[in-house]
């Protein structure tokens, strides 16, 4: 079958907000290919073996590539993209004068090619990420987080997703209920169910998201752990209230939040997060640029949070903050 394939050479700065408008305007599929040169720093306290080949793209530079279906008409796509894209200047967001190109390919050369680069990454001492498809032998104490991402984010390769991962091993308590906002590949719920969470609400309004970690939590036979939901976290609260805890798994308010989301999105709740964890709780957010990090802090702290920690990975930060 062939596919429209449409590249924005960009920066690695843009990459979580371009890929959100590509999906948006019906991408099929997004591949995601960073800097890889010799200079370009990577993390290796556990042992990782990087298998994907270096390549050229200079550093702090990254290529996006969308796979519409054949015969979509892609100069509307083309021209939305440029249109959200300039609109990112007004976030401060650098987009390094991306390029854009389309070409079609045969869907041999992409729907499957990225796996052959996600292989088995141990993210910490005691949390592994395993591709479905990866032959692996744990290590006695390894948890392993079975995932298949398909369409959704969220492999654990990113900064973004691996600050939380740590982070989360850091501040959950077993017993703990949680939420976990923005869920993608389900990632996150998944590693706090097996971290020890007596329950986790996951909760995405991407129906794709939604299904990716439907699946995932199948395949790591968690269903009695965790509940997803095509959700934000406003309409849970509202279901909370009318119906009851019953059907979110989780009895609110909650221990402890967790969020993966673009700045932008996470100071437009604190809020409800505030509302939503009980007197003691936790708030970690991630997806949080650096130059986003005072925006972020600051709407924490007028929702009347305490910031209780913050960890760097390369130009990402995760923000802990606590309900006093």
């Amino acid at each position: 079958m062939l596919w429209q394939e449409l590249t924005v050479h960009t920066t690695e700065e843009a990459i979580e907000m371009i890929t959100n408008f590509v999906h948006e305007l019906g991408a099929g599929g997004v591949s995601i290919e960073e800097s890889g040169t010799l200079n370009k720093e990577r993390d290796t306290s556990f042992g990782q073996l990087y298998e994907t080949p270096f390549n050229d793209i200079p550093e702090g530079r990254a290529v996006i590539k969308g796979y519409f279906y054949h015969g979509t008409d892609m100069e509307p796509v083309l021209a939305n993209l440029k249109a959200s894209v300039e609109q990112l200047a007004d976030f401060d967001i650098d987009t390094g004068n991306p390029t854009f190109e389309v070409v079609e390919v045969d869907d041999e050369d992409w729907a499957h090619a990225w796996k052959t680069y996600f292989k088995p990454i141990r993210v910490t001492d005691r949390l592994t990420i395993k591709p479905t498809w990866e032959e692996y032998t744990a290590s006695p104490g390894e948890l392993i987080l079975e995932l298949d991402p398909g369409m959704a984010f969220g492999t654990g390769t990113h900064a973004t997703t691996s600050l939380c991962l740590k982070t989360l091993e850091k501040v959950l308590q077993p017993g703990d209920d949680v939420i976990d906002v923005g869920t993608g590949s389900g990632i996150l719920s998944i590693a706090a169910a097996k971290l020890g969470a007596k329950h986790v609400l996951a909760v995405d309004l991407d129906p794709v998201a939604v299904t990716s970690a439907l699946d995932n939590t199948k395949q790591n036979q968690l269903e009695d752990q965790i509940t997803v939901k095509l959700s934000d976290l406003l309409g849970v609260l509202k279901e909370s209230e009318s119906e009851g805890d019953a059907g979110l798994g989780v009895s609110i308010p909650v221990q402890l939040v967790v969020a993966n989301i673009l700045a932008e999105v996470i100071v437009m709740f604190v809020d409800d997060v505030y509302e939503v964890l009980q007197q003691g709780g936790y708030y970690i957010t991630s997806g949080i640029i650096t130059n986003k990090e005072a925006d972020v802090e600051k709407a924490l702290v007028a929702a009347k949070f305490t910031i209780v920690e913050k960890n760097y990975d390369s130009n990402w930060v995760v923000i802990v903050a606590r309900k006093l």
